[in-house]
């Protein structure tokens, strides 16, 4: 799973072709820290088919407000350089992320 941060999302998100997952997330956010492990299994499951990343939004503050993440955690899925769909706090489950990763893969 790939660490972004305010430098290199740009490049590996929105100039990538193709589906990416990016888990916004932040140290001090306890529901995050609880779902990061099953995301990372998802990222096992799934990574030959979409590229997974991590993004600690305590180091980016202004790339995630300009991204509309407004709440934590909140996991989104990228086409293209556009997002077309994310999950945000309680919808952020495990079984949540996996029903959308395969509407994607």
């Amino acid at each position: 799973m790939l660490a972004l941060d305010k430098n290199t999302f740009e490049e590996e998100v929105l100039k990538h072709e193709g589906v990416v997952l990016v888990d916004f997330w932040s140290e001090s956010c306890e529901p995050c820290k609880a779902l990061m492990p099953s995301v990372v299994e998802l990222s096992e499951k799934y990574g030959d088919n979409l590229k997974f990343a991590k993004l600690d939004t305590s180091k980016a503050r202004r790339l995630a407000i300009k991204q509309k993440v407004l709440g934590l955690p909140t996991i989104a899925i990228y086409k293209d350089g556009e997002k077309v769909e994310e999950l945000t706090k309680d919808d952020a489950t495990a079984e949540n992320i996996e029903a959308m990763i395969k509407k994607y893969i």
